[in-house]
């Protein structure tokens, strides 16, 4: 019975030091807003006012955004699938953590993803929990769905404040000529260590600042078949994430 219980007992040990010393799981990918810094979360919607670059006074009802192909790759060219893609809808806590099935060992990684989906993955009706919830993009501006849809009212201090529809997606060129408007990100030295814990934060104020100072008087409501302010919302989403890890 001792011989048994010594045995156990070495067997933990050894399995305890391989998940210390050699491989964690990724338990968490999470995905969280802020405003300069300032966390944004399903509080703040509709109730707390921002002050973007423009001096234009906002505040913001309804924040969702398409994630996909989340990928971390080693040295060595491994690749690790975290997520295939996420819809990330503030108003939804559940939406903002993803527990992926890959183990991934201690590391440093380059982590790919890309905002929106590509050409390959953006087909019509093609997830049905997206179609479910309205995130479908309309046929006549190149099909397939949404990259983000941010929406909320600005020129906070007026009697009757004004609307704004900051909705992203394909950018329709003209009648029947589009173009993909998805941003691919790749961020080096991605360390996978500790609590596996990887964080891709958006800050929603770069999609009002850089490089294109946003004048809401010029683009609020109909933007989605505006190609000008389509290919704007692509500039100014170059700078918008980033990743931590814990």
């Amino acid at each position: 019975m001792r011989t048994f219980a010594l045995l156990a007992l070495a067997a933990l040990t050894l399995v305890s030091c391989k998940d210390v010393d050699e491989d964690i799981p990724l338990r968490t990918l999470n995905f969280t807003q802020n405003w300069d810094g300032e966390p944004f979360s399903q509080a703040d919607l509709a109730t707390t006012a921002f002050v973007n670059e423009n001096n234009d006074t906002l505040d913001i009802s309804r924040l969702r955004y398409l994630i996909s192909k989340v990928r971390l790759e080693n040295s060595k060219g491994t690749v690790f699938q975290l997520d295939d893609y996420q819809l990330v809808d503030v108003s939804n806590e559940n939406s903002l953590t993803v527990t992926p099935s890959a183990y991934i060992p201690n590391g440093t990684y380059t982590m790919t993803f890309v905002y929106g989906f590509d050409q390959q993955d953006n087909i019509d009706g093609a997830y049905p929990d997206l179609n479910s919830v309205g995130w479908s993009w309309p046929d006549m501006l190149g099909g397939g769905y949404h990259f983000m849809q941010m929406d909320g009212t600005y020129d906070l201090d007026a009697a009757i404040p004004k609307p704004y529809n900051f909705h992203n997606g394909t950018a329709r060129v003209s009648n029947g000529v589009f173009e993909a408007n998805h941003i691919s990100f790749s961020i080096p030295e991605v360390r996978v260590r500790g609590r596996g814990i990887i964080e891709i934060q958006m800050n929603i104020a770069e999609w009002f600042r850089m490089p294109y100072t946003w004048v809401l008087d010029d683009y609020n409501t109909s933007l989605m078949p505006n190609y000008e302010a389509q290919k704007l919302m692509n500039e100014n989403g170059a700078s918008v994430f980033a990743v931590v890890t814990e």
